[in-house]
């Protein structure tokens, strides 16, 4: 079921590129990315985070949601911040092919803005789980580091392992990304990060419905506020309505 889940994920997502790409209306002159200190990427948990939460986490889950007062957390914080880790991961590496791909100084643009927020969040988190005794995703192995914390996944990553995450692109998305080049890549990007975005926005509402700890669901309100307002931002740069 999930292979074919997968199959027509991609299937869809395949035509929505082709019939997009004629329309792409990227700004003639490429430099209207959005604001400089605009409402910062964030990236959101996998679908697994609310099953998990549900079972409790796997590492010290006998005394996850014993705190009280301010650091206070439940299961769901713990599911929600270990998925959100290889979401961001994923994002990060799909933002850092545009800089020598990219032939619009808008999605260049927007890239950049994605990994800026995305980055020093993945190091947040990091903290979070630390703090909790809890496990934290180890980054998938590469061939390529940036020697940025927390975030050597790069071009060349094996996807399988979450490819069934909501928004998250599996191993033959993210090959097809990195061959495109120019216009096609632009268009490729813009589709699947809206893609990408759509299911954080998917994940921070679970975790601000079911989440405790105050500083997770802070952070997914602003997951929603921001990737909404890119998810526009977006579809507009692609010629949507």
């Amino acid at each position: 079921m999930n292979h074919i889940r997968t199959r027509t994920t991609r299937t869809r997502r395949t035509a929505l590129v082709v019939a997009t790409a004629a329309a792409f209306v990227l700004a003639a002159c490429g430099g209207d990315g959005g604001n400089d200190d605009g409402g910062s990427a964030h990236e959101g948990p996998h679908g697994s985070a609310s099953a998990s939460a549900e079972t409790g986490s796997t590492t010290g889950s006998s005394t996850t949601g014993s705190e009280t007062g301010e650091n206070a957390h439940n299961a769901q914080d713990v599911a929600f911040a270990q998925g959100m880790i290889p979401h961001h991961r994923q994002a990060l590496e799909m933002a850092r092919l545009a800089a020598d791909r990219s032939a619009s100084a808008a999605v260049e643009d927007l890239a950049v803005r994605i990994e800026k927020a995305q980055d020093p969040e993945i190091t947040t988190m990091t903290g979070w789980l630390t703090a909790w005794g809890e496990d934290v995703p180890e980054p998938a192995p590469s061939n390529t580091s940036t020697g940025s914390t927390g975030t050597e996944s790069m071009p060349g990553m094996d996807h399988s392992a979450h490819s069934g995450m909501p928004g998250m692109m599996d191993g033959q998305d993210m090959a097809e990304l990195e061959r495109a080049s120019g216009r096609a890549f632009d268009t490729m990007f813009l589709t699947m990060m809206v893609e990408h975005h759509e299911g954080a926005v998917e994940m921070a509402g679970t975790e601000k419905a079911k989440g405790r700890y105050a500083p997770a669901k802070a952070l997914a309100d602003d997951i929603i506020t921001a990737q909404n307002a890119e998810i526009t931002e977006m579809n507009k740069l692609l010629g949507k309505k």
